[in-house]
């Protein structure tokens, strides 16, 4: 399992994402358009830039639901490679069973 801080601080991150997702999304829009003047374009560039860093989606690393490990984790599922076997094991994950041929 994976120590309790990295957990709460990737709680933390996500909420974090969650409460300025819109208006990155409204900079980020503007910032694209082509109509605006340079100057315009260096403020709202400056705008992005004064949101927290931890806002960023791309920032954010993927982690296991249950343990939060963050490596080895399938994105389909949202479990770590570990507890995804053994969910698959006790029949946990519908539509998924053990290879035999």
């Amino acid at each position: 399992m994976a120590r309790l801080c990295k957990i709460e601080k990737d709680k933390r991150q996500r909420k974090l994402v969650d409460k300025y997702k819109t208006k990155r999304d409204e900079l980020r829009v503007k910032n694209r358009d082509g109509s605006l003047s340079f100057e315009e374009k260096l403020a709202v560039q400056q705008e992005l830039q004064s949101l927290p860093r931890d806002s960023s989606r791309s920032r954010l690393r993927n982690r296991c639901k249950v343990t939060g490990r963050s490596r080895g984790v399938y994105r389909k599922v949202g479990l770590g490679r570990n507890k995804f076997r053994e969910y698959a094991m006790l029949g946990y994950i519908p539509g998924l069973r053990k290879a035999s041929w």
